[in-house]
């Protein structure tokens, strides 16, 4: 497993932005897809978005789509995610986490990750 520290989320007023980043601890956070999921009170962790490592291909919830970008700095070891026009909907704790495998996962599935920060939370107010 590898240590995800997740930082970059704060108060916003509903239209606002944020910027969500993930520092992985090991290198080899560069071969294996990266999530962002999140949990809102009293609800079930949901997908919000990933991305793959070799081809950087994007996938996102049908609820963010349009308004957050993900991206990755393998370099950097960081994954992030770039939230605009937030809504109160949003708020929520948002996890980043690494898939289990480099390879045929299914992104939007938690069980898929086996490695998850500690969350950082985001609240929208309206």
């Amino acid at each position: 497993q590898v240590h995800l520290v997740e930082s970059g989320g704060g108060l916003v007023q509903a239209g606002g932005s944020l910027r969500l980043s993930c520092a992985a601890s090991e290198r080899t956070f560069s071969r294996y897809t990266m999530g962002w999921f999140r949990q809102a009170l009293g609800k079930e962790r949901e997908f919000v978005a990933a991305i793959t490592w070799n081809t950087g291909s994007t996938y996102y919830a049908d609820s963010v789509k349009g308004r957050f970008t993900i991206s990755r700095d393998n370099a950097k070891n960081t994954v992030y995610l770039q939230m605009n026009n937030l809504k109160p909907e949003d708020t929520a704790v948002y996890y980043c986490a690494r898939a289990r495998r480099p390879w045929g996962v299914n992104v939007n599935r938690p069980l898929e990750y086996d490695s998850w920060g500690q969350g950082t939370q985001v609240t929208v107010s309206s």
